[in-house]
């Protein structure tokens, strides 16, 4: 199976909590190792994808460039990152208070940015703060050091080409690079913040 068709384009979080200014600026260079294939030329890589900013981070974006679009709760980055993928910010009230969130949307689809409202209101409206499988996989990814994770190249085995892969700790091996995909749930809760190791999991995201 081609690694191109592991990657959803269906809305995801990929940071549990409220990011720092670093952890946003990272999160926009979260595919800067990425192989320069077409998915990611097409924004592929980034379709969907979203998390939660400060008050003053969504502010001071909105005050940097004057925005594509701004439309109530809602405005757009004027720079894309491909193709007609934008960094799309919302403002939304959720329960009983304003939140704010970072997006990225597809502009070519006129459903793309109402999906991602949408999905996040349905998401952190969740009665019990819990996370999925692939949220904890892709909060690994949003915080591992760079230098701890790479995606396969041709000095891997065949089958990983292409995919996400981050280093452990091996009792017998010492330090090997494995896919994400793959890791156990020791693993996934060893890399977790103490805060989120226990957190119930849910089925989807």
């Amino acid at each position: 199976m081609s690694h191109l068709q592991n990657i959803s384009s269906e809305p995801r979080k990929v940071l549990e909590g409220v990011a720092t200014r670093q952890q946003m600026y990272s999160l926009f260079n979260r595919h800067a190792q990425a192989p320069a294939d077409g998915h990611r030329a097409t924004g592929g890589r980034y379709i969907g994808e979203w998390f939660e900013v400060s008050e003053g981070d969504h502010d001071r974006m909105f005050e940097i460039l004057p925005p594509l679009f701004y439309r109530g709760d809602t405005f757009a980055m004027r720079e894309f990152v491909a193709a007609r993928v934008a960094s799309v910010f919302f403002a939304l009230r959720l329960n009983g208070g304003l939140r704010h969130f970072h997006g990225y949307c597809d502009l070519a689809d006129p459903s793309s940015i109402n999906q991602m409202r949408a999905a996040i209101i349905a998401r952190e409206n969740a009665r019990t703060r819990c996370m999925s499988r692939t949220e904890r996989l892709d909060h690994i990814w949003s915080t591992v050091g760079t230098e701890f994770r790479a995606y396969a190249d041709l000095r891997f085995t065949p089958a990983f080409l292409g995919r996400r892969i981050v280093i452990v700790y091996s009792a017998t091996q010492g330090k090997i690079w494995k896919l994400l995909d793959d890791l156990t749930d020791l693993e996934v809760a060893a890399k977790l913040p103490v805060q989120f190791r226990h957190l119930p999991e849910i089925a989807a995201a």
